[in-house]
């Protein structure tokens, strides 16, 4: 029988340091990541929303007032999407139709600046508008402008599905 010499080669044990060295590297790593994606979203985006806040602001008053003579005259709009074209039908407080509009609009992508049409709207009977869109499909924005002969208007946007 062979007798086998015990190994006395002293083996890796992992102790304190090398645990701390571990864990500070870990922290290192993630500190490190944190600075370069922080240094970068900052050197790409410095923060200005707009080149004329206070003139931004001063449209904003405006839109403002223009809501709330809207609120006041009580006119409602309401929009369908057809298979081509857009119908609106508009109407005043007591609920009767609203005839010789000037109807104008727009059409455009919720997500996207592109494929943006502009829509002219003609009545077809009282109250009720309609212009052509062509084939669309997929969801739209629509803004429309109604005004009357006296200069009192309506502004209105609706999403619009197509299928």
């Amino acid at each position: 029988m062979s007798h086998a010499e015990p190994d006395t080669r002293p083996g890796f044990r992992i102790t304190g340091w090398h645990v701390l060295a571990g864990v500070v590297g870990f922290f290192a790593v993630v500190i490190a990541v944190d600075v370069v994606f922080t240094v970068l979203a900052v050197r790409t985006f410095p923060g200005t929303v707009s080149v004329t806040p206070y003139e931004d602001g001063l449209l904003y008053n405006r839109k403002l007032a223009r809501i709330a003579a809207q609120e006041e005259l009580g006119w409602r709009a309401a929009a369908a999407a057809e298979p081509l074209a857009v119908s609106l039908e508009v109407r005043d407080r007591a609920g009767a139709p609203l005839s010789g509009l000037a109807v104008t609009g727009r059409l455009e992508r919720p997500a996207t600046e592109q494929d943006r049409k502009a829509l002219t709207f003609r009545e077809v009977s009282p109250g009720r508008y309609r212009a052509p869109a062509g084939g669309l499909s997929g969801a739209w924005d629509l803004t429309v402008e109604a005004r009357d002969p006296a200069g009192r208007s309506l502004e209105a946007e609706r999403r619009l599905t197509w299928p």
